[in-house]
This record gives structure tokens, sequence and C-alpha cells, in this order.
């Protein structure tokens, strides 16, 4: 149970990172938006690790840990571009079907949910399939940037996938060093893409706090999900994390006007009662 409480907090605080980048990358590029965000959460574990401490962790596991910050953050600069492009309410639930990535990793390396907990895996997954299904177009610019948005919110999946897996592996019981060099994989991914590029960075003065604060819930997110897969199975833990869409479209829903289908309010029912069984398993 503890494991799927944590890992439902790390996905609200996913949520939260995630709908304010989005916002952001729509009033200036993806990687202005990362090159601040992931150096201010870069600062802020390691002056959590100061304080804190944190479990030994191989030179191996340091790798994968790297790795997977890389695939974070392919992840959320085409996650920030598909919300920027498309429908927020659209775009982040599609994102979270990466979660089929840890959840077959896990139970190919025999990880063992309960009976219930591995029903409950259906609709949660189902939920946000049912999720996907796309608003009236007229919520989007155009059908093509419709369809570009959701690729690039499957891409993300994919990148989020490979993280959660990565930092299930890396993760000890204090994971501060494994959720380091996430970072750090993070932001030598964002240097070697501002080198690639010519990256503008109007308008980031102005926002410079908001964009901390995203760096910030985005470290959290980790840390919690990093804890969270010591104390649970993955398959769950991942199931759990991957809720963020729930935070996400309610802020969008709050903040900037955007309304759910019928039929994509079947598939929030669909996803809670999924965690729900997982929630009665464990």
């Amino acid at each position: 149970m503890l494991g799927l409480a944590l890992s439902l907090a790390s996905a609200a605080s996913w949520g939260i990172s995630d709908f304010l980048g989005g916002l952001q990358a729509r009033r200036m590029p993806v990687l202005a938006v990362l090159a601040v965000s992931q150096p201010a959460g870069l600062v802020l574990i390691a002056i959590l690790i100061a304080l804190t401490g944190a479990d030994p962790i191989s030179a191996g596991k340091l790798t994968i840990a790297f790795v997977a910050g890389a695939a974070s953050l392919g992840g959320l600069a085409a996650f920030y571009s598909a919300m920027a492009m498309g429908t927020v309410s659209v775009v982040a639930p599609v994102a979270s079907l990466g979660v089929v990535v840890p959840v077959v990793y896990g139970l190919a390396n025999g990880e063992s949910p309960s009976a219930i907990q591995l029903a409950g895996l259906a609709p949660a997954i189902g939920g946000v399939a049912v999720l996907s299904y796309e608003e009236q177009p007229e919520h989007v610019e155009s059908a093509r940037a419709a369809r570009l948005s959701i690729l690039l919110a499957v891409i993300a999946g994919l990148g989020f996938g490979v993280f959660f897996t990565g930092l299930d592996i890396a993760s000890p019981d204090r994971p501060g060093w494994a959720v380091l060099a996430v970072r750090v994989g993070g932001v030598a991914t964002v240097l070697v893409a501002l080198l690639a590029t010519r990256t503008t960075f109007d308008g980031v003065a102005a926002a410079w706090p908001v964009l901390i604060v995203i760096g910030g819930f985005d470290v959290l997110a980790n840390g919690l999900f990093a804890i969270a897969s010591t104390k649970g199975v993955l398959p769950v833990v991942a199931v759990g994390g991957s809720m963020y869409p729930a935070f996400t479209v309610a802020l969008a829903h709050a903040v900037l006007g955007e309304r759910l289908a019928t039929v994509q309010w079947m598939g929030v029912i669909l996803a809670l009662a999924g965690v729900g069984m997982i929630a009665a398993g464990s």
C-alpha cells in the first residue's frame, strides 16, 4: 500500500510540473523551458542529498539512472511540444500509455502482483486508452497539429516508460544518488541539444520562478517514485505513477477551460477503478 501511495504522490507532482511545463512551452521554446528547469532540479536534489544522505549505488546503476534521465528528458521535450500544439486533456493521458514498458519489464522479471492487482491493471491502462479519445477539432489548430501532438505524446510515453524502468532498477532504499544521476542525464541531454540548435531564450527572464518550480516538482516526483519502487512491485507503482494525467487534466480544466467528452470521463472512471483494485490488493 505504501508503494502505491508514494507513486500516486509522485503522479500529483508530475502532473503539476507537466502542466506548468506545457503551459510555458506555449510561450517560449521547449528547450528554453528545460534549460532552466532541469538544472534547477539538479541543484535541489544535490542540496537534499547533502542534508539527508543517500545509499551508495554501483557505477553500473548510476549509468542506468543516467540513461533513464536522458530518456526522461527526451520524453519531456516531446510531451511539452505536444501540449504546446494540442489539447492538454488528450495529450497527457496518451503519454501515460508508456506505463506498458515498466509493467511488461516487471512481469518478465518475475515480479508477482496479486490476482486483484493484475486484474486492476486492465481497467487502469484501459482507462488511459479511452482518455486518448480525441476531442472536437476546434480545440486544436488543425487536424495535422492534432495528429502530430498525438504522435509526440506516444514518443513521450516511450521515454517515460524507459525512465520508470531505469529508475526502478537503479534505486536503493534511499535513492538520492540515483535521482541525482537521472537529473545529470537530463541536464547533459539538454546541453547537447542546446549546442546542436539555435534556441532563443525570449521570455525566460520573466518566467524563471515558474521554471524553477517546474524543476522542483519534477525532482520531488522522481524521488517519490524512486522510493515507491523500493516499497512495491514495479507493475503496480508504475501504474500509480502514470496517473499524473488526472492532475494535468484537472489543471487544464480549471486553468485553461478545457472540457472532457463523455467518453473521456468514462476513461477517468475506468482508470480510478483500476487504481482502487490495485490498492485493494496491496
